[in-house]
């Protein structure tokens, strides 16, 4: 499979100091199966490929203001989670995106993102469909949830969906694995970054290690 640049867009979810730094909020809920991986390292390397590549390169960071005013009196689930640790907090130092993954000339911010799927709440589907995308491709935090919801409404949505399965971390190994191994060939294509990248106007085949998936 051949990706055309001009209709593949890269969307990193929450590369944000509260996950991705020593210091933030969530870090040590994250760090384990992030340092296994590798992924900070790799969705590095992937962007940067892409962007060369001429792919789109889309940041779907989460914040809210003091006090959660938007989650309501009595968030439960994750989010309850997030106000507990005080984490994601409109112009804190945890809500930026991490320095080296700051966005670059070019580069679009979705703004709005509120809860775990990047399309709800934000204008994510109208700029892909405004510039022509495709294909999208997925990868941050967390691998079951955050990454995982867009990835369901990316494919109800009618896109051509990649999650990159070296570029995703969770809060236990078991999570992460269970998701990648029996979630994500449901919704998406899942495959690591390098396979990914080289197939952005190029002519290497896109396989998936794990899953013996071939295109």
């Amino acid at each position: 499979m051949i990706l055309n640049p001009d209709e593949t867009a890269l969307v990193l979810i929450e590369f944000q100091n509260d996950f991705t730094t020593d210091g933030g909020a969530l870090h040590g809920a994250v760090s384990d199966v992030m340092e296994r991986s590798g992924m900070l390292a790799n969705a590095i390397t992937a962007v940067d490929q892409a962007r060369q590549a001429g792919a789109t390169i889309i940041h779907a960071p989460i914040s809210f203001t003091k006090g959660y005013g938007e989650l309501g009196a009595n968030p439960y689930g994750i989010l309850a989670g997030v106000v507990a640790s005080n984490a994601f907090v409109k112009g804190s130092w945890g809500a930026e995106i991490v320095a080296d993954l700051a966005p670059a000339a070019g580069d679009i911010v979705v703004e709005g993102k509120r809860g775990l799927d990047a399309f709800m709440s934000t204008n994510l589907d109208f700029i892909l469909r405004a510039k022509g995308i495709r294909n999208v491709a997925l990868s941050g935090f967390l691998t079951n949830c955050c990454v995982e919801s867009t990835m369901r409404t990316a494919y109800e949505k009618g896109f051509n969906v990649f999650t990159l399965t070296d570029c995703v971390a969770a809060t236990s190994q078991e999570e992460h694995d269970n998701a990648i191994a029996k979630d994500y060939p449901m919704f998406s294509h899942p495959v690591v970054s390098k396979e990914f990248v080289a197939t952005i106007g190029g002519e290497a085949k896109l396989t998936d290690s794990s899953r013996g998936y071939t295109t």
